[in-house]
Parts: C-alpha cells; structure tokens; sequence
C-alpha cells in the first residue's frame, strides 16, 4: 500500500510519495559516527578506535553477515578516512577524519542548542555586515519606514481584521531586526593538567569536543575572525586546530599565568578591533615559571601564583581583552579566586557542568559577536 505526507508550502499543499527509509543512513555511515565519536576517547588513534568499535560490535552486533567489520575498514580507506601506518598493522586518520570529527562536535554541541538571549551591545547604525534576525517586534515611535517587515505585517493584518474587510492599522505593523556581526579574534585556553583526569571523571574530551566545535563554527560561518588555541600545563604553547582530535593530558600542574601571557601575545598580533580569552580548567593555578625553574604549589591557593594571575587579568582589562573563565569543577574555594580574577578584569566567569559547557561557550560567543540593530 503506497502511503503518503504532505509537505506544507506558501500556496497550499503538495503531496508525495513516502518511501520507507528514504532518510536512513547506511551502516557505513552509522558506524563512521560511532568510529568518530571514540576518536575523541582515544585522543585520535584509530587502531585503539577500531579495536573498541569490534569489541562494541561483539556485544552489539551492529554488523550483520552483509556488511562486517573488515568491509567497514576498506570503506574508511577507499573513502579517505584512514590510511595504514606501515607494515606494523596499525592505522592513522587522515585529515578528512578530522574535519569530520570536528563538524560532528558541531552538530552534537551547538547544532542542538536553542537561540540564547539578544546581545547587549545595541547600536543605532547598521553596517555591510548586518544580517535579518529570524525574529519580529511590534512597530514603535521612531521606527524606520525600511525596517518594516511588509510581508508579515500584511498577514498579521488579515488575520486580526480578515481578508474581507482589510484594513492595516499601526498596531498591524511589525519590524524586522538585523543583527551586526562584528568582527572578532578568539584565543581559547585548554587546561591539559592532570586534574582533567582525575577522580574518575574525564574532562579533557567534553573540552575537546568544544574546542573542534568553536574552532568549526568560527571557520565556516565567521570566516573573517580568527582563533588560536593555547594549552597550559607547567608551560603553554600554541597548537593547531588539526592537532585537536590527538589532544592529552599530561602529568602536568597548572601554569595558568604562562596561558594568559601566550594568549595576550597571539591577540596582540591580530589587527580586529574585538579580541576576548575563553579560558577551560577545572582547577586553581599551582605553578609558575620563574627563570628556567617552575615554582609548584599545590596545597590551597597560593598568594604569590594568585597575584601573578590578578596582575595579568587587569593587563587584559587595560587592553581591552575581556577574559570568559569556564569553570568546570564545583569546588567552594575555587569560586573567591575566579570571582576575583574576574572581578580584576571585568570579564565572565560560569561554573559549567561538563553537559552544560558547550552551551556556554556558544551562547557567549554569539552574544559578543551580535549587536541588535533597531
């Protein structure tokens, strides 16, 4: 029995046929999301990714006698996701891999995310650069003629006065807002410290996982910005976006002074007018560098790492960079040190659950880029 759906249009309706499974995706295309997702756990290593993929396959059964485990293999190969590492066996990712992995946290992070809240920052002027808001307002005093959104105040009309008797009155009218889109270079700090591993609670891949995702959003929609990724552990250094998916750990304190000074250095070099630090740890600052010699405090917060911190949090305020703390660790005394740190610099600080992060971090991306014009 054929059966059918319609599909709602500005006319009327227009109907078609239904076929079973039209929108399935294939088994390799099931299984290259599930390979993707544990790339992120095993810091980019596909044969550790496959060998957890058959074990998963093992006690699931995704492959059937049609489709196995090796035929899977060859389609990641014949399609450019994985190349053999020499003649010991093993397998790498390709750098299509990676842009895969990366607009998968895209869709998983943000492409689930709801509109946030309008920008704070509002203007009178538009730009080149000013975009039509999905969004409607009732017409106000002072209003421009061409903000007006005819389409939507004629229908508004018919329906509160009817097609038979049309009439448009003031309270008909409804206005389109633009957003202007500034332009902004982004430094994202990930802390690579021990903690991020520690009590049993993997932190490093959910931070990951946002990363690719900003990293991802920014290239593709905001091609004009520009972001740098900076890693701290006892030191700090730059690393690329295609070296995310391979991102670790390490026994390592948590040098966040030598963070914020790299940081400082790579946004100094970028000529956009708007420049702002996204920081990601779950703990307090213990180390510094001090000459060729780490000074490494663990116990409580010491006052002479703190004080280097609140130092270079008032140089970013007196350059104007604001610098967003994501917190992901509830510890109480962590909150005095990250409330005064942003209280130096005149930043944001959120406590973010690790479900919760990527939330955060979009909606406050978003918010610094958007100005609503009326």
């Amino acid at each position: 029995m054929l059966i059918r759906y319609f599909v709602v249009v500005m006319i009327g309706f227009q109907f078609t046929p239904f076929k079973a499974g039209e929108n399935k995706k294939s088994m390799f295309e099931q299984m290259l999301d599930l390979f993707t997702e544990l790339l992120n756990y095993t810091n980019g290593d596909a044969t550790e990714a496959l060998d957890w993929l058959n074990q998963l396959d093992r006690k699931h059964k995704f492959t059937n006698n049609d489709y196995g485990m090796g035929d899977f293999i060859e389609d990641l190969k014949e399609n450019g996701y994985l190349k053999e590492n020499g003649p010991d066996g093993t397998f790498k990712i390709t750098s299509k891999t990676e842009q895969t992995i990366r607009k998968k946290s895209l869709e998983d992070i943000f492409g689930k995310l709801k509109k946030g809240s309008k920008g704070n920052h509002q203007t009178n002027k538009t730009g080149p650069s000013a975009e039509l808001s999905p969004d409607t307002r009732a017409y106000q005093f002072g209003d421009n003629i061409d903000q007006v959104d005819f389409t939507e105040s004629i229908r508004n009309a018919q329906i509160n006065h009817g097609v038979d008797n049309f009439t448009m009155q003031e309270n008909d009218l409804l206005i389109r807002e633009s957003d202007f889109k500034t332009q902004t270079s982004t430094v994202l700090m990930i802390d690579i410290s021990h903690s991020m591993i520690l009590y049993g609670e993997d932190r490093i891949t959910p931070a990951k996982k946002v990363a690719m995702a900003l990293c991802e959003l920014i290239t593709t929609k905001y091609p004009k910005d520009t972001i740098d990724i900076v890693v701290f552990g006892n030191d700090a250094w730059s690393i690329e976006i295609k070296d995310l998916p391979y991102l670790q750990v390490g026994p390592y304190h948590t040098n966040t002074v030598a963070g914020l000074e790299l940081a400082m250095d790579l946004l100094r070099r970028r000529k956009n007018p708007n420049k702002q630090i996204f920081m990601i740890t779950d703990g307090k600052p213990t180390c510094l560098k001090i000459g060729s010699k780490y000074y490494k405090n663990s116990f409580g917060l010491d006052r002479k790492v703190v004080n280097r911190c609140l130092n270079l949090a008032a140089q970013c305020k007196k350059l104007k960079i604001p610098v967003t703390t994501f917190m992901i660790a509830s510890d109480p005394y962590l909150q005095k040190f990250v409330e005064e740190f942003t209280e130096m610099n005149h930043g944001k600080a959120f406590f973010a659950s690790l479900d919760k992060l990527g939330s955060f971090i979009f909606n406050d991306f978003e918010s610094g880029k958007r100005k609503t014009v009326y």
